[in-house]
C-alpha cells in the first residue's frame, strides 16, 4: 500500500513539474527571452542625455536631448503609458511637443 501511495505521489508530482515547464516555456519568446510588453514612443518625458532619440534640430539622436522634458525627444514606455506620465512641464505626448 506505501509503494502505491509512493508511485502516486511521484506521478503526481512528476505531472505538476512539466506543467510548471509548459507554462514557463509559454511566456518566453522564440529567442529565449521573457516576452518583453510592446513599448511606445513617448515625447516629453526624457531627462537631458536619457532620450531615446530624436532630439530636435542640432542633435543626432540617443542621449542627446538638452534639457529635461525636451518636447521633441521621445524616451520609449510601456504601451498605454505615455499619456498618464506627469512631469513638471505637463504629461507625456504621443506626438512632438511644440515649444
Amino acid at each position: 500500500m506505501t509503494t502505491r501511495s509512493l508511485t502516486l505521489g511521484a506521478l503526481a508530482f512528476a505531472a505538476l513539474a512539466s506543467g510548471a515547464a509548459i507554462a514557463q516555456s509559454d511566456s518566453m519568446n522564440k529567442s529565449g527571452d521573457m516576452a518583453k510588453p510592446t513599448m511606445e514612443k513617448c515625447y516629453g518625458v526624457s531627462m537631458a542625455g536619457k532620450n531615446d532619440c530624436a532630439a530636435g534640430p542640432g542633435t543626432t539622436c540617443a542621449g542627446t536631448a538638452k534639457v529635461d522634458y525636451q518636447g521633441n525627444a521621445w524616451k520609449y514606455v510601456p504601451a498605454g503609458t505615455c499619456t498618464s506620465i506627469q512631469t513638471p512641464k505637463g504629461m507625456g505626448s504621443l506626438s512632438a511637443i511644440k515649444a
